[in-house]
């Protein structure tokens, strides 16, 4: 396929975008990559066009995810190198099948399915029924969001400060894999700001293992999360996507939860980023 001269200046910016995102100069990515750093500066420039193996070549020496690597392909002016199927494709009904049955099998703690911005897209009984109360029933579905956004937030949670603290050093290693991405600089702001208007004088030491603690009518609910990646398959969709996994965190919790105590007022459904409807 040719590539447009359009296609090598919009690569050669995003080339650059990312190679500076991974704090690299030219002479790191190309002694990477075991090409001279003067064709290097051509393709960054515009002044010579990439092939295809090269731009795969490139994107692997910068440690893109594959999404990431698609995007350089087609800045290029070539066809993505790796599949994206969409989640209620039925190339992926197996794999989704497979997601029912973890998050059936975690009953009654709440599982929950995300993508790499933290949108939800899939949830047990028990993560809904927690997703109704940081959303306040308010159609948000987004975690961050929802952590940054509501007013009710702090109410819900008890340890907010922690929570976001921690949430902002998960996206900042997750920006950082991801390269140049704007919508994680977005939700990193979202969380800085947050953060900061929530900042103490008081000094506060921090704890290897950040709890959830929810405040409820029965009384507080703490949870410890495990997330699970699937990174053994080609397909971006199946790669963006993990499954977080909320455990008690002690004796009381696993109680309550086992007693199918209410979280929040029940709602029968949200309005998740997807539906898990098979389709042909």
């Amino acid at each position: 396929m040719a590539v447009h001269e359009t296609g090598a200046s919009d690569f050669g910016a995003i080339l650059r975008r990312y190679r500076n995102a991974r704090r690299m100069s030219q002479l790191d990515l190309a002694n990477t990559c075991e090409i001279s750093a003067r064709h290097l500066s051509f393709l960054e420039s515009g002044r010579s066009q990439p092939s295809r193996e090269m731009v795969l070549q490139i994107g692997a020496g910068l440690l893109l995810p594959r999404s990431a690597r698609n995007a350089l392909l087609q800045a290029a002016g070539f066809a993505p190198a790796f599949p994206a199927s969409p989640l209620a494709s039925q190339a992926l009904g197996p794999f989704r099948a497979i997601l029912n049955e973890m998050m059936e099998r975690h009953t009654p703690n709440p599982a929950l399915l995300v993508d790499r911005h933290w949108n939800v897209h899939e949830a047990n009984a028990s993560a809904r029924t927690l997703l109704a109360a940081l959303s306040g029933n308010g159609g948000e579905m987004n975690i961050v969001r929802m952590l940054t956004r509501g007013e009710h937030i702090a109410d819900v949670i008890a340890n907010l400060p922690e929570v976001l603290e921690e949430m902002a050093s998960r996206l900042q290693l997750e920006a950082l894999e991801a390269g140049d991405d704007p919508v994680f600089t977005a939700l990193l702001a979202a969380l800085e700001g947050a953060g900061a208007k929530l900042q103490t004088h008081e000094p506060r030491s921090r704890r290897p293992i950040v709890p959830l603690v929810i405040n409820t009518p029965g009384g507080q609910l703490s949870f410890l999360s495990a997330i699970a990646h699937f990174g053994t398959s080609e397909d971006v969709t199946i790669r963006d996507l993990r499954l977080e996994l909320l455990f008690p965190a002690d004796d009381a919790t696993r109680t309550a939860m086992t007693a199918n105590v209410a979280i929040a007022a029940p709602y029968s459904s949200l309005p998740l980023a997807t539906t898990f409807t098979e389709k042909s």
